[in-house]
């Protein structure tokens, strides 16, 4: 009787991406957590450093539940998250280091892509179907 082999799931590219989101976003924080330690603006690099570190495991739950379940919304969710803090953390990353923003209403744009990240990830528990 011949060995038969379990069939593999194929890797959800949004589990790839979650985790390098993750790692990036986890690396970021720790960096900018200890910068904020030696640095004169610290309040605001602190802040960038926690939103970075509170979102890495998010962007990591987002790539596994890819893997796992098929929900419509997750990719935009996921980009909604990456963006806002992107423009969130480097308006406040900038003003601490260069004295400068990123750009006008980068901090508020930012701040608001990532509510709506949440909001969407709360409408996709509307629409999660098995794989």
């Amino acid at each position: 009787m011949p060995h038969m082999q379990p069939q593999s799931t194929p890797t959800a590219p949004l589990l790839r991406t979650g985790m390098a989101m993750a790692g990036v976003s986890g690396a970021a924080g720790v960096v900018s957590l200890a910068l904020s330690a030696h640095a004169s603006a610290s309040s605001l690099i602190e802040t960038a450093a926690h939103m970075l570190l509170f979102h890495a495991p998010v962007f990591l739950g987002i790539g596994l539940l890819a893997q796992l379940r098929r929900v419509p919304l997750l990719p935009v969710v996921l980009i909604f998250l990456a963006a806002g803090l992107f423009l969130f953390c480097g308006d406040l990353l900038m003003r601490a280091f260069l004295e400068r923003r990123l750009f006008a209403m980068s901090a508020p744009i930012g701040g608001m892509m990532v509510i709506l990240g949440w909001l969407m990830l709360a409408l996709c528990a509307l629409r999660i179907r098995p794989k």
